[in-house]
């Protein structure tokens, strides 16, 4: 019989068969002497599954009735035993009276409720107690889990591989492919099959393998599937796993603040928060605690959400801070291990105590949640950007691998050329995105400019309470006005009454009139009482209004000091933003002048060199003329022989050989300045006058006589041949070199022409 009560599926089993066996005689409580202890316990085991599997209102109803009725309730037969103690109980009862009136215990009494939580949910009504706190009854979701059973996961070889390191020590999953491995891999595969972005991961076994020890597998996947949606978990257990990474920088902002020497501990020997948390938060301490202190955790997480891991977490620390300050890596590693689980072999109820000393502001957690945001905002910002020029990088390298294969200069410049244009295009887009995102910053600091606006939380609880004061000096004017109409009726009573009286007074005796007299006088006196409390009343009254009038006026008063302190704050920014907006333009506008006179000063000293060049030019030019028409004037005179001519021939060839190389080098050097030269000056050509002066201009030119002209009134034409000789052969070889002088020479002497 132990055996079969071991494993909560044999109990399943025998729970299943019908609620008639709690009700008859060998298990009947006005027996008590005929019960042996197994006897009594295997009672309370099948009361318990008897509860999981019927857990809908009616059959709490009808349970309850038959408590009330036939007395063999599940408390009333463990009064009976004589194994269980009166506390437990009293526990019993009040867990049954809790759990028969959830929805009336849930709304008015939740600190009560999470007070008895905190000191431990008894281990029968575990089960419909963690169902109830994560609202995971009747969920249309159960229904479908024999029809995900019959799917394919794509998870399954994982959960298989990792089956046998869930609770490997666990006698209920222990044993390969046994009912208890079996059951864990069922909603396994179920919930990898519901939530296929999750899937499956290994820590997500613990939690499961504790609720099917406490219930069975279709409503421990209810159960699981409540606690992935609405306790972070599904977060915590996602591939990026981001949940996990702001609980350990929460976490470890927690142990900056309240433990400083032991952070400052952990940085010293780059001990991460990681490296001993994580599993606390994926398992709720399933994998670092004993099973009963994890168990007790986890029945306040159930009610509370995460809160306790960071409370038990943080005291852990501080019980084991002094040991942990003394010890390196290794020796904290090998502490949270083997020394920490072994500390609470005694009992949760210390460190459950000691979590409660822990200070835990739900405000400051929710400030570091969006400082986390922030950072790693900013963090995929920076990847984003290294990512992007890695791809540049990566493109850039082929580009210039392709251009190393080709190897001609031609295509080399192309492609640096097209290059360019797509640095450019990118850039563009780059500029285009940048004001893509301001436009975005600038809508999202509007809306939080409009957000602030509004009235926040604590306007409109200010403004409830004044409602409510409101509300509550009216219900006390109308229950004066009630009380005054009570007292109108009365007095109308009265006055009846004493007007039937006065009606006979003529014939009663002296005695009875002066006794109406008397009730004359005390008539008047309560009519003058009312008359006096109706006006106290009325005063009051006014009184009410006058002060709430007086309230209202000092709340408008309030939010207008607090609207115009903020536009003053809004006008001083805008201000400093205006003035240093203003000497930005003042700095912008002395560059663009500084600028502007570097520029002009660089085109005067290229159109001064540009002249200079010019002039340098036609001096040389002249000197070429001149001497071309004394080798002519000597070679008409016939004052030179055949050897004598020659030599000159060859001297005047040499000369003029330099000649052309200095204005050669001249014209290169024209052509490498990069500054425009004089706009509309050319040197058309150059020509001497009588006088012996040099001229060089574009009236000049046009006004003077070109070379055409000058050919055409000499009539003759002479030609300077660098070879020159005797014979006629050499004289037309050298009239097709094109780089003949060519001058020429007119009759008259007023005008001397030339041109290269």
């Amino acid at each position: 019989m132990a055996s079969q009560v071991a494993t909560p599926t044999s109990l399943q089993t025998t729970a299943t068969s019908s609620s008639t066996s709690l009700s008859s005689p060998a298990l009947s409580p006005s027996s008590p002497a005929q019960l042996s202890p197994d006897d009594v316990e295997l009672l309370a085991k099948l009361e318990e599954q008897n509860r999981l599997l019927e857990t809908d209102s009616k059959s709490l109803r009808s349970m309850n009735g038959s408590r009330r009725n036939s007395g063999s309730s599940l408390v009333s037969s463990s009064s009976a035993s004589s194994n269980l103690s009166h506390l437990e109980e009293d526990s019993w009862i009040l867990w049954g009276r809790i759990v028969n009136e959830w929805e009336e215990v849930r709304k008015k009494k939740e600190k009560q409720l999470k007070d008895l939580v905190r000191k431990g949910v008894p281990h029968h009504f575990r089960a419909i107690v963690w169902q109830l706190l994560c609202n995971a009854q009747n969920m249309p979701i159960k229904d479908q889990y024999s029809e995900l059973l019959k799917m394919t996961s794509p998870c399954e070889k994982l959960i298989r591989r990792d089956i046998a390191r869930t609770y490997p020590e666990h006698e209920f999953f222990k044993e390969k492919d046994s009912l208890g491995q079996e059951v864990l891999f069922n909603v396994m595969k179920a919930y990898s099959l519901v939530d296929r972005e999750v899937g499956y991961c290994q820590g997500s076994a613990f939690i499961v393998g504790l609720l099917l020890m406490q219930m069975p597998e279709e409503e421990a996947f209810c159960v699981f599937v409540k606690l992935m949606q609405d306790y972070r978990l599904r977060e915590l257990f996602k591939p990026s796993m981001a949940e996990l990474g702001l609980c350990m920088y929460q976490f470890e902002c927690m142990i900056q603040e309240q433990l400083p020497e032991l952070h400052m501990h952990f940085q010293a020997q780059s001990f991460h928060t990681s490296m001993y948390a994580s599993s606390w938060f994926l398992t709720i301490f399933l994998t670092s605690f004993p099973l009963p202190v994890a168990t007790r955790i986890f029945d306040i997480f159930m009610c509370e959400g995460l809160e306790i891991v960071f409370r038990v977490g943080l005291a852990i620390l501080q019980m084991n801070q002094t040991e942990l300050i003394q010890l390196d890596m290794e020796g904290m590693l090998q502490h949270f291990q083997k020394v920490i689980p072994h500390q609470l072999d005694s009992g949760p109820d210390k460190v459950i105590q000691a979590a409660y000393q822990v200070k835990y502001n739900a405000k400051k957690m929710k400030k570091l949640e969006k400082e986390y945001t922030t950072i790693k905002t900013k963090e995929m910002e920076e990847q984003v950007e290294i990512k992007r020029l890695r791809t540049e990088n990566r493109l850039l390298k082929q580009r210039i691998d392709t251009l190393e294969k080709k190897g001609a200069p031609r295509y080399s410049e192309e492609s640096v050329l097209q290059l360019e244009r797509e640095l450019v295009q990118a850039r563009l887009k780059e500029a285009e995105s940048q004001c893509a995102l301001k436009e975005m910053q600038d809508k999202i600091l509007d809306m939080e400019k409009r957000n602030t606006s509004l009235p926040d939380d604590t306007n409109v609880a200010r403004l409830q309470e004044e409602l409510i004061g409101v509300k509550l000096r009216e219900a006390e004017a109308l229950t004066g006005l009630k009380e005054l109409r009570q007292q109108v009726r009365d007095l109308e009573d009265h006055w009846q009454r004493h007007m039937a009286r006065t009606a006979g007074r003529w014939k009663d005796s002296p005695r009875k009139n002066t006794l109406s007299e008397l009730q004359d006088e005390l008539m008047s006196v309560r009519l003058r009482e009312a008359e006096a409390q109706a006006e106290l009343r009325e005063t009051r009254q006014r009184m009410l209004e006058m002060e709430t009038q007086n309230q209202i006026h000092s709340n408008q008063l309030r939010r207008a000091e607090q609207e115009s302190r903020c536009l003053q704050e809004c006008v001083q920014t805008l201000t400093a933003q205006n003035k240093d907006l203003h000497v930005q333009l003042q700095e912008i506008k002395r560059r663009q002048a500084e600028i502007e006179c570097k520029s002009k000063e660089e085109v005067m000293a290229v159109r001064l060199r540009e002249a200079d060049n010019i002039a340098a030019m036609a001096e040389l030019q002249q000197q070429i003329s001149e001497l071309e028409i004394q080798k002519e004037e000597g070679k008409v005179q016939g004052q030179l022989n055949h050897t004598d001519s020659s030599q000159c021939i060859r001297d005047l060839r040499d000369q003029i050989a330099e000649l052309k190389h200095e204005i050669c080098c001249l014209k290169g050097q024209k052509g490498l300045t990069s500054q425009p030269t004089f706009d509309g000056i050319h040197i058309i050509n150059h020509y001497v006058g009588d006088d012996g002066s040099y001229q060089s201009s574009d009236e000049d030119g046009v006004k003077g006589p070109t070379l055409q002209d000058s050919q055409q009134r000499s009539g003759g034409r002479i030609r300077l041949q660098p070879n020159l000789h005797d014979t006629d052969s050499e004289e037309e070889e050298e009239e097709d070199d094109e780089e003949a002088l060519r001058l020429s020479v007119p009759q008259s002497g007023s005008h001397k022409s030339t041109t290269v």
